[in-house]
């Protein structure tokens, strides 16, 4: 945590913004450091455009500036925002002021497809970062030696951080409030916006009913909705494809081309999901492993640590809301 104390020099955020910039990819974090200042000495937030003149967001919306990249001085911290209309939407112009930009900071958070900008601006060579899912793969196609983690809400590599859409960068701008002031007043901007204290970043970005094409035929619809309708009960590939009229084989092949993965993933990825809900509610470990139908704790805990990298416990701790703290 940084101690900036009473200092009356608060941190600096700089957003720049641009033409077809994303109202809220850089509204929602701007609210966090705003809030901020209601619990901490909060920060210095400095809208910034290339030549200082007003912008025009994707959808028609002017967005007036403090200042021009020129005349932007130093920041603890830049962020820029994404564009759905990326990665066309970063100019030439847009991508030099990142660059400049980048040199005044402390570090550097991009929203959305705003890791476009900062990779074409050479900031995130060998380094890993996210962005939504809709342009992971254009985002590894254009920039080969960046490491995209598709599935994470928000990646930190060295000064260096990204997020993955519009919540997530709430998600973001909460890690790194929490980064300069502490978890409590994290927590208590938080509750301030009437969002959770803070998912992680390893955090998937969707749950698995919604990851992925959807079933396309009849059949694996079928199987989808039966295993939907109880994924606790105990499965086997044989129990599925027997329900479905089907051999092992041609299941596995029809999951495969059709959903991306196999009948015993899909199971294992819901019972997770149903896991993260119960914990997110206040459930113990194990009356979530119990409820999402998994054999023993150990084993949810090994599911836990496979996907999210933290254990269940770890899980609950960092992702717990400020309800106790209503209570109180």
């Amino acid at each position: 945590m940084t101690d900036y104390g009473d200092t009356i020099n608060r941190p600096r955020v700089g957003i720049l913004v641009f033409d077809g910039v994303k109202l809220l990819d850089f509204v929602g974090p701007a609210e966090v450091f705003h809030e901020a200042s209601q619990r901490s000495p909060g920060y210095e937030i400095v809208l910034i455009s290339v030549g200082g003149g007003e912008v025009t967001s994707s959808m028609g919306v002017k967005v007036g500036v403090h200042s021009s990249v020129e005349d932007a001085g130093q920041l603890d911290t830049l962020v820029i925002p994404g564009s759905e209309q990326a990665p066309g939407v970063f100019t030439t112009e847009v991508i030099d002021a990142v660059r400049v930009l980048a040199a005044r900071s402390r570090r550097v958070a991009s929203i959305c497809t705003g890791a476009f900008a900062v990779a074409a601006a050479g900031l995130l060579e060998a380094r890993s970062t996210t962005t939504h899912w809709k342009f992971a793969s254009t985002l590894e196609r254009t920039f080969p030696s960046v490491t995209v983690s598709r599935d994470a809400i928000f990646v930190q590599d060295g000064r260096f951080h990204s997020s993955a859409g519009v919540a997530a960068g709430i998600d973001l701008a909460l890690a790194l409030l929490e980064q300069d002031y502490g978890a409590d007043v994290a927590r208590n901007v938080a509750q301030l916006l009437l969002v959770y204290m803070k998912r992680s970043g390893t955090q998937s970005q969707f749950s698995v009913s919604l990851k992925g094409p959807p079933a396309r035929s009849p059949i694996a619809q079928y199987v989808t909705d039966f295993i939907h309708e109880d994924p606790t009960r105990s499965r086997s590939v044989q129990d599925i494809a027997r329900h479905a009229k089907l051999s092992p084989r041609h299941l596995t092949r029809i999951m495969r081309e059709e959903l991306d993965t196999t009948p015993l993933e899909y199971v294992n990825a819901i019972r997770l999901d149903i896991a993260v809900s119960r914990l997110e509610s206040g459930a113990s470990v194990n009356e979530a492993a119990t409820t999402a139908g998994y054999r023993s704790s150990v084993s949810l805990r090994r599911a836990f640590v496979s996907r999210f990298g933290i254990t269940p416990s770890e899980y609950q701790k960092r992702f717990q809301t400020s309800r106790s703290d209503e209570v109180a």
